[in-house]
């Protein structure tokens, strides 16, 4: 059993099914960190954030941390029980680097997150935050695999 994991959600339905699997990993008295990397692409990339000009960058990041921090505490609020710490982290930065910086900054047992199973251009465009998680390799890593079904047509 851990006594402290690290969790990163991004506020997707698929991340926050890594929260089950960290409960289920830590010891009585546990700690669980829940991160949200906050980052605004530099080049809009249309369809998962709006556009922002250079101008609208900084406005655009500082709307963003608390609407991540008040996220987070919400999930925290769900997951409150009498045994378990919990801490929320929301920072500014590129996801990958956010995670592994503070799975080192916390001195955390592991980080327990989901993939999203993103493949092709969209994996492309974005990389896979779970591989460079991984390839850094700062802790354990426990990768809890995508459950979304692909639509098949016909």
């Amino acid at each position: 059993m851990l006594k402290h994991v690290l969790v990163p959600l991004d506020g997707s339905k698929l991340a926050e099914a890594a929260l089950d699997h960290a409960l289920d990993l830590l010891c009585a008295n546990g700690k669980i960190t829940l991160l949200s990397a906050v980052d605004v692409p530099d080049v809009p990339v249309y369809g998962y954030y709006p556009p922002a000009t250079a101008p609208d960058y900084r406005a655009t990041m500082e709307d963003l941390l608390p609407q991540a921090k008040q996220y987070l505490e919400e999930i925290a609020a769900r997951l409150q029980r009498p045994d378990l710490t919990i801490a929320v982290e929301a920072q500014i930065g590129e996801p990958a680097h956010v995670i592994v910086e503070m799975a080192e900054k916390l001195g955390v047992d592991a980080i327990v997150m989901s993939t999203h199973g993103r493949s092709g251009l969209s994996r492309w465009l974005f990389g896979s935050v779970t591989g460079k998680v991984l390839s850094s390799q700062p802790c354990p890593v426990y990768v809890i695999p995508s459950k979304q079904k692909k639509a098949v047509s016909g």
